[in-house]
């Protein structure tokens, strides 16, 4: 039986990474500004593993740590962007 992609925070590499056994198939990453903000910087997912829903998985991830530790989010990122930016699920934790 085949693995699942596991999705996993890692916050000394400020990000979250998708993996398809012990390769790294994705990534959501983030900087920290001077308010302690996390903005997203960059979310994707090789080209091989493209339509299955993982970049978005990546983006819950961080906000659902986000959220863990009371932090806000800023999206960067044109896809984060498209996930958070008008979405109510999320104006808890998104700032623009």
């Amino acid at each position: 039986m085949e693995e699942p992609i596991r999705i996993e925070f890692d916050q000394s590499r400020k990000g979250a990474f998708a993996f398809d056994g012990e390769a790294v198939i994705g990534e959501c990453e983030y900087v920290i500004d001077e308010e302690g903000v996390w903005e997203i910087v960059h979310t994707g997912v090789r080209e091989a593993y493209g339509g299955q829903g993982i970049a978005k998985k990546l983006v819950l991830c961080l906000i659902t740590e986000a959220r863990r530790q009371g932090v806000k989010i800023r999206p960067i990122c044109s896809y984060a962007k498209k996930v958070m930016i008008g979405n109510d699920e999320f104006k808890d934790v998104c700032v623009e």
